[in-house]
């Protein structure tokens, strides 16, 4: 059931797919979906390792280039649900590339974040609301995760066409 009583530092976005339930959850379950979608405009994701069972682990690198020239990040976490085609939950930190966490790298943001992923069929179609606490919804995460969704919807259009 997706409900709507969000907390107050959380990013919550709700998008309907023209998709079924089995290929949105794809696109969160399988790396190679997931690495064609994720992150802002611009950036690329050369790590996607996922082991999606609850207590298994997530490392995922993402690059986006800057003034400087390319720079990388680490996420790692920790899946908490699992439940196919319904609603998955994990946990988010900054590591390094072994996935250790590291502590301080963004100043005023929590070290572990969670992210809930909700699905719902309606009529043929994905009803998602994805759920991100410890991220304020003013912030530099959303605007990320706005972009990320919409090349979400463009890669579900893709793969529908084939």
């Amino acid at each position: 059931m997706i409900e709507n009583n969000s907390p107050r530092d959380a990013v919550v976005i709700e998008r309907t797919f023209d998709a079924p339930v089995d290929l949105i959850w794809q696109m969160w379950t399988d790396p190679e979906h997931f690495k064609a979608w994720y992150g802002p405009d611009g950036a690329s994701i050369p790590t996607a390792e996922m082991d999606v069972r609850v207590g298994g682990r997530r490392l995922v690198s993402m690059e986006v280039q800057s003034p400087g020239g390319p720079m990388q990040m680490w996420f790692t976490g920790e899946y908490r649900e699992v439940v196919p085609n319904e609603h998955l939950v994990y946990t988010e930190s900054m590591s390094d590339e072994n996935g250790n966490v590291a502590p301080g790298l963004a100043e005023g943001h929590p070290e572990t974040t969670e992210v809930r992923v909700e699905l719902l069929e309606v009529g043929g179609r994905t009803r998602m609301v994805m759920t991100h606490s410890g991220v304020p919804a003013d912030s530099p995460g959303a605007a990320g995760w706005a972009m990320a969704f919409k090349k979400l919807a463009a890669h579900v259009e893709t793969h529908l066409l084939r």
